[in-house]
């Protein structure tokens, strides 16, 4: 068992955590043509993992991907498995938290149980665990599994992260029968060395999303609206208030954003028209939101154009685009809203982290959100 005053990464000193996130897929977040994007080899995941390590990053966010989107870049189609990712990861760094993502339907939690205790022990009780329901119906097939229907996800995810969590904390076999999963004389030792478990992570949006969440885990996940940044802190009050009220938890909000930086705002902003405009794989974020379900709920032509927009530019994530002391007001602005940590990704993450570190690093330990470093 880890000191109780090694505390996770995710619960340190600093107001707003840092984190990178998928690093172990091609293109990383970026689906363009553009120079620079993220390859996937094992050397470059662990210079960038100890490059962020080295920085005082909180955390290392991968996505679990099982094939790609089509398109001239067929977006995502190669990727590292994240659990045994994470192992590996875990044992090149030091001080940093590592993630794994969890496809629930397509794992037992008896194995997850186990693997991720393998993970907790590598890395010192660095580990985390974030449980994705599944909504990519042609990898679901590739399993042979069946999608089922959305609620119904979240529900099977309930039973899965239940059996989960008795495997991390009972030492004696039990029985587990649900609408779902079923296991008998059940038990997994050792135990995880962060205690009572690793923390949990879920990126749930929808209203059983955010009910799974924050009953069952530590972390939400969220994607802000650019558009509406006015409208942030209440997004996340909202949710930290309905945690607290529903289960007396206390949820950490965490949310990602894809980084442009320039010396001038119109060169940040010349350079995001050039890679996700001129350079982006309009096919694969087509098949990406359709897979996704959004082409069905965004009905206005201009907002969807938006979202595809962002979908090239960073997965969707919040825009931090500009001078460095533009991103740092911005960020400001995040935290005041009241979000916990910003995993970030870049077209080249290996220049974008190093200009990062030089540039906006500095400026940030001069604000209340780095006072920890």
């Amino acid at each position: 068992m880890i000191s109780d005053a090694k505390v996770h990464p995710i619960y340190g000193p600093n107001k707003l955590k840092l984190g990178i996130f998928s690093q172990n897929c091609s293109h990383g977040c970026a689906i363009t043509t553009a120079d620079g994007v993220m390859e996937v080899t094992w050397d470059k995941n662990v210079s960038l993992a100890q490059a962020a390590d080295d920085a005082g990053f909180e955390l290392l966010v991968p996505v679990g991907r099982w094939s790609g989107f089509g398109g001239v870049t067929n977006f995502s189609s190669a990727s590292f498995e994240t659990y045994t990712w994470a192992a590996g990861i875990g044992q090149a760094t030091r001080e940093i938290g590592v993630m794994t993502t969890s496809h629930v339907p397509v794992i037992h939690p008896l194995m997850a149980a186990k693997q991720a205790t393998t993970i907790d022990h590598i890395t010192g009780g660095r580990f985390g665990l974030n449980i994705v329901c599944g909504w990519s119906a042609p990898e679901m097939e590739m399993f042979g599994a069946t999608m089922l229907e959305h609620d119904a996800r979240y529900e099977y995810a309930a039973e899965w992260v239940t059996i989960l969590k008795m495997l991390w904390t009972r030492d004696e076999p039990f029985d587990y029968e649900g609408n779902f999963l079923k296991v008998t004389k059940a038990v997994s030792l050792p135990k995880p060395l962060r205690k009572p478990h690793p923390p949990l992570m879920n990126a749930g949006g929808s209203p059983a999303g955010r009910l799974f969440c924050a009953q069952h885990c530590d972390v939400a996940f969220i994607l802000l609206d650019p558009d509406n940044l006015e409208g942030t802190k209440a997004r996340i009050d909202a949710y930290r208030d309905f945690a607290k009220a529903e289960f007396g938890r206390d949820l950490k909000i965490w949310a990602y954003g894809y980084v442009v930086h320039g010396d001038t705002q119109k060169e940040a902003e010349d350079y995001l028209h050039y890679y996700a405009v001129e350079k982006g794989d309009d096919v694969a974020v087509q098949n990406l939101c359709h897979q996704l379900g959004v082409d069905k709920v965004i009905t206005d032509p201009a907002a969807y154009d938006r979202f595809k927009f962002h979908f090239k530019a960073g997965y969707g994530g919040y825009p931090l685009v500009g001078t460095p002391e533009y991103i740092v007001d911005t960020l400001q602005s995040l935290s005041n809203a009241g979000l916990d940590g910003l995993a970030l990704c870049w077209v080249d993450y290996h220049a974008g982290l190093a200009r990062w570190n030089r540039e906006v690093m500095p400026l940030l330990r001069q604000t209340d959100m780095r006072l920890g470093d």
